[in-house]
């Protein structure tokens, strides 16, 4: 017994059946997704918000490495703010697509980015998007922009929180979700965003970039993360192989 230990533990709001269908889903549209490009003609990416990038510049220089020591940085900083960063991880080819950086994080501007994702290839015949169930990913702008793809008069889609595919959030997922639209979503389980690729690579940008950088400015820290990107598109990105079949591991 070790009563001044604690460990964290969150009570799942789905049942495990639930839980399991989505994670199978999942993992099996990441398997599909090079046939699906190939084939077909579907983008399929996973994406997500990066928020509170902060643009970090330490107080003095950092002492470069020497045999036997590590670089050592500055402890001091002065903080100029922070982005956020919006982005797509290609599923079937590597890489990411179309991002977008800026102050806010707003249900119009996750529906401008995914707007802007959606031009950058007219060629395509699909877009899947792979995002977790945050309210700015299943929100009413974001059904006006799929409904206006697919011809849709805005008056068969109802009043928001009163009636029709506007009237809550469980209303507006199942329509964003139809996959017969030209562009669509796929929703991890609640409290699996972990499932989401695009949280590798924000992994890697936090550890090559932002952790060992020193930005002067907001301007800097944006001028930085799209020359990493640009970097890691051109000479790192390749798609991820995943192994994961949504069952538990075993030893």
């Amino acid at each position: 017994m070790k009563p001044h230990k604690t460990q964290g533990w969150l009570n799942p709001r789905c049942s495990a059946e639930v839980v399991a269908q989505g994670v199978g889903a999942l993992c099996q549209l990441y398997q599909q997704a090079p046939q699906r490009w190939q084939q077909e003609g579907i983008r399929t990416v996973s994406t997500d918000e990066k928020t509170g990038m902060q643009a970090l510049e330490r107080n003095a220089p950092d002492k470069p490495l020497q045999v036997g020591q590590v670089r050592k940085q500055e402890y001091e900083y002065t903080r100029h703010g922070t982005l956020c960063l919006l982005a797509n991880w290609d599923i079937a080819q590597g890489g990411i697509v179309q991002p977008t950086l800026s102050d806010t994080r707003t249900e119009v501007d996750f529906k401008n980015h995914i707007e802007q994702t959606v031009l950058s290839d007219p060629s395509a015949k699909q877009w899947c998007f792979v995002v977790d169930q945050l309210n700015t990913h299943q929100s009413e702008s974001l059904v006006r922009y799929v409904a206006d793809l697919e011809g849709i008069s805005p008056g068969k889609l109802g009043i928001k929180g009163q009636s029709g595919v506007l009237r809550s959030m469980v209303s507006r997922q199942v329509f964003l979700r139809e996959a017969t639209h030209r562009v669509y979503f796929v929703y991890t389980p609640k409290h699996c965003s972990w499932l989401n690729q695009i949280e590798i690579w924000f992994g890697i940008l936090s550890r090559k970039l932002l952790r060992r950088g020193n930005f002067c400015s907001k301007a800097d820290l944006q001028r930085q993360v799209e020359e990493f990107i640009t970097y890691f598109n051109t000479v790192l990105a390749k798609p991820f192989k995943w192994t994961y079949n949504g069952k538990p591991c075993t030893q």
